[in-house]
């Protein structure tokens, strides 16, 4: 959270949903979604139970608000986006918390003063709640907010008897003061209030007609803005010009009491943000930083008539509205100035009719539909601190809800006028529903698939760059390159800055020089890119350009220090240099700052077991597989050090359970291995079998089926193999060689020579192939007679790899036949310095020792 790299969104309580969810069903999706479905019913239920009880006061407009809500598209992206979660879990605390502190205040009160807080448990519950949807989503603090200016507007005024018997609604002549007298208490006075209402209650008939008692004709009045004021001026003035402290005491200590809270709670979220705000790039928000006042002024003010016409018109919504989706504003002629002047009167409109009636019980449809309206969007309205979107459609799951409360009240008051004209209103609501049901089901099926989400946001905003990017990045991991490239290029158009479109060109491309062209130019934007850092690096090290590369990965870990790649592939190059100690601390260093990281642990162990130490090497491939389950590779590593140890049942067993994660070639093949070198011929063959049908273009499965089948003596069925093999792959070096152990297997020594001698015009590289290749060679001409040529290809062999103590013993086997005995001797010894325990090594000394006993007993003779 301290990192200026870091979002900054501390959502303790969302995350711990998602660990719930993992914990009782797992990581099936179905669940996560069916959550979320879930909230939003909630939040539709409670929705209708506040607008009937706070709002309208009547469940047939509560149900049409909570309807209306429950099917808008807007919600699309907040219900099935799973983590949109965040949003609507945080609208159904923020609701509760609404509901709490108005049953915190005293509503059967009427009196002289503001209604007195009538249960604190009711209070503090309320400021637990919103804490809560605050600690869901930072939004959820707006909460607090709407209680208070609800309480000052609704609860208290309508609580508050005024001895003059009201406030005036104009200004026709100076209030005449009340008799001193003694009213009804505040209680019971509210209960013959609460008896009337019930008389009353229902008495108007019509499709839209709340169940409220019929208000009488007002009077002609001053304009909206003149009663506002003088609605007012009237109400500070009250009670005599009594002091409006000692009035709204009661109401004063409830607002200390939240606002000194709200300002302990935000200061604990900058304390948990590292007391800075969080970090955005241009693409996130071109208008934040446009270098000049006005525009970001006309942007910011025409992005809020955007917002409310997506509540108003949900026609074209998308998954991300970043990059150009919405040019900025830039002049006052704009045209799309208009939408923000149309938004500004409207919404001025609302607030004076709210001030110049705020003492009507009926007006609190405005005022509610306005403060959930406005209140839930200031964190994403750039009023106090940058945002990272330009448009997010989630962001409106709450201020939706006082958009419906709007919308169903002005139907109400349209339905009124509309009956003289025997226009029916339900009917073209019940029509809004559907079609609004229908958009909401389409723009769920656009969220089925990452294609199908991706691949929108280009049909829907072609010349928003990073809809472009991400359907890339889609098309990219599908192996669909040509399309890839295509897009990368068009978000690079539309975006020129794109730093990360350039560094996944780069990988796509099979150009060296042109690929670094691109991370060499994705750096030039952004310094810190530490994938292209990381890109660059790996093709440096590629190139041989070792010491350059090591720098850039170094600086990839330094501005991406939880990218594990980047250490694994440091380490690897230090360990290429022979600098273990340096390699070994660099794998530590990733460990500890990704320690979920199971392929760290995996190189780590590879790494070990390249440097002596496999004790350790298991603990780290036990651990990759902890962290990771399905690691299969981990889990095959892990077996091929157990066959290492000579402990093959324990890597039988680790080779079928990475089986039984991915039953793939490059997992059959070590433990075909493992059966072809304990004898098990028959389960090798199934094995192999099985991998060569799973990838029948791998040649070294194929060969290694073609040697399981020479062993067991299938010699034609390996020769055809084998034979093919070389037909696909005139240099296949390993073919020759299982070729000729096959004719000599056949007793054809000459076709087994031949087969040598083509493997052998190869020129392999390596001085061991080439000695054991010379060692096959001296066998073949051995098994012709031809002794000469033999020990000299024997000869060859132990200059190219004097460890090869078979062919000593076969130079001095040959020099025995031959009657050289002291020269035998010498190759027998040099031969069991290398292997002290050979049987037939000792015997062939011994053979030897009896020769020259003889000899020697001969030539005694022959001089007597």
């Amino acid at each position: 959270m301290a990192e200026n790299t870091s979002h900054k969104s501390y959502r303790p309580l969302c995350v711990l949903t998602f660990k719930l969810n993992i914990l009782l069903a797992g990581m099936n999706p179905l669940y996560f979604h069916a959550v979320n479905v879930i909230l939003h019913c909630l939040v539709t239920l409670v929705l209708m139970y506040t607008c009937d009880k706070a709002v309208f006061k009547d469940c047939r407009l509560a149900f049409v608000t909570a309807l209306f809500f429950a099917v808008h598209p807007i919600h699309t992206e907040a219900v099935t986006g799973i983590v949109g979660r965040a949003d609507v879990l945080a609208c159904l605390l923020f609701l509760l918390a609404f509901l709490s502190y108005n049953r915190s205040v005293d509503q059967l009160y009427v009196g002289e003063h503001f209604p007195p807080t009538a249960s604190p448990f009711f209070l503090l519950l309320s400021l637990f709640l919103g804490t809560c949807a605050m600690l869901v989503k930072e939004t959820g603090v707006t909460v607090f907010g709407v209680c208070l200016v609800y309480d000052f507007f609704s609860l208290s005024c309508s609580g508050l008897k005024l001895r003059n018997g009201g406030i005036p609604q104009r200004p026709s002549r100076p209030p005449v003061p009340a008799p001193w007298g003694s009213p009804l208490s505040g209680r019971e006075n509210g209960k013959q209030q609460q008896q009337q209402q019930q008389q009353q209650r229902c008495a108007q008939r019509g499709a839209w007609s709340s169940c409220n008692p019929p208000v009488p004709r007002e009077q002609p009045s001053l304009p909206v803005p003149s009663r506002a004021i003088w609605a007012i001026r009237s109400y500070l003035a009250a009670n005599n010009n009594q002091n409006f402290l000692i009035t709204a005491r009661p109401f004063l200590k409830r607002a200390a009491l939240v606002i000194s809270y709200v300002i302990l709670v935000l200061y604990f979220r900058l304390w948990i943000m590292g007391g800075s705000m969080p970090m955005f790039s241009e693409q996130d928000n071109p208008a934040s930083f446009s270098p000049y006042l006005l525009t970001r002024f006309l942007t910011y003010s025409y992005l809020l008539a955007f917002n409310a016409w997506l509540l108003l018109a949900p026609i074209t919504l998308c998954y991300d509205w970043q990059v150009g989706s919405i040019p900025l504003v830039e002049s006052l002629w704009d045209v799309r100035n208009l939408a923000t002047v149309f938004l500004l009167l409207v919404m001025t409109l609302l607030s004076l009719h709210c001030i110049a009636a705020f003492k009507k019980l009926e007006h609190k449809e405005v005022l509610v539909g306005l403060l959930f309206l406005v209140f839930p969007f200031i964190p994403a309205s750039n009023l106090f601190f940058r945002v990272g979107f330009v448009v997010a459609e989630r962001v409106l799951y709450m201020p939706s809800m006082g958009y419906c409360i709007l919308f169903v009240h002005g139907l109400k008051k349209l339905s009124t006028w509309l009956n003289k004209w025997r226009i029916t209103v339900p009917t073209l609501f019940a029509l809004l529903l559907l079609l609004f049901s229908w958009k909401t089901v389409k723009q769920n099926e656009i969220w089925l698939s990452r294609e199908s989400l991706f691949s929108s946001g280009v049909k829907t905003l072609p010349h928003n760059a990073k809809v472009h990017y991400n359907y890339a990045n889609f098309l990219k991991d599908q192996g669909r390159n040509v399309e890839a490239i295509y897009h990368y290029k068009t978000a690079l158009k539309l975006y020129p800055r794109h730093a990360s479109a350039l560094n996944n060109l780069g990988t796509l491309t099979k150009d060296v020089v042109e690929a670094k062209d691109y991370y060499r130019r994705a750096l030039q934007l952004n310094p810190q890119h530490n994938r292209a850092l990381f890109n660059l690096g790996n093709l440096l090290k590629s190139q041989g350009k070792k010491e350059e590369a090591v720098i850039l990965l170094r600086d990839s870990i330094k501005y991406g220090p939880e990218f594990a790649d980047a250490y694994s592939s440091l380490a690897s190059l230090l360990a290429e240099q022979e600098r273990l100690k340096e390699a070994e601390e660099v794998y530590k260093a990733g460990i500890e700052n990704c320690p979920e990281s199971s392929d760290l642990h995996n190189n780590y162990g590879v790494f070990l077991v390249d440097t002596g130490s496999p004790e350790r090497a298991m603990s780290h491939y036990r651990q990759a597989i902890l962290l990771s389950p399905a690691h299969h590779v981990a889990m095959v590593n892990l077996g091929r050090l157990h066959r290492s140890l000579g402990q093959n049942k324990e890597a039988e067993v680790w080779y079928k359970r990475a089986l039984k994660v991915s039953r793939k070639a490059e997992i059959l093949s070590p433990l075909g291995a493992l059966y072809y070198n304990t004898g098990r011929y028959e389960e090798a063959l199934q094995v192999y079998r099985e991998a060569a049908a799973l990838q029948p273009s791998s040649k070294d499965t194929r060969l290694a089926l073609a040697q399981v089948l020479a062993m067991m003596g299938r010699t034609k069925e390996a020769e055809k193999m084998t034979n093919h093999i070389l037909h696909e792959d005139a240099e296949c070096l390993e073919c020759y060689r299982l070729l000729s152990a096959i004719y000599s297997k056949q007793e054809l020594y000459a076709k087994a020579l031949e087969a040598i001698e083509k493997a052998l015009q190869l020129k392999p590289k390596d001085p061991k192939v080439i000695s054991e290749l010379f060692f096959t060679k001296g066998n073949q001409l051995r098994e012709q007679n031809l002794l000469d040529k033999a020990f000299e290809s024997y000869k060859r062999a132990v200059e190219l790899n004097p460890d090869q103590a078979q062919a000593w013993m076969n130079m001095g086997g040959i020099e025995h036949i031959k009657g050289s005995y002291i020269t035998a001797r010498d190759y027998y010894e040099k031969a069991l310095q290398l292997v002290p325990n050979s049987k037939l090594l000792k015997e062939n000394l011994a053979k030897l020792d009896r020769l020259e006993k003889r000899f020697q007993e001969v030539q005694e003779k022959d001089q007597t």
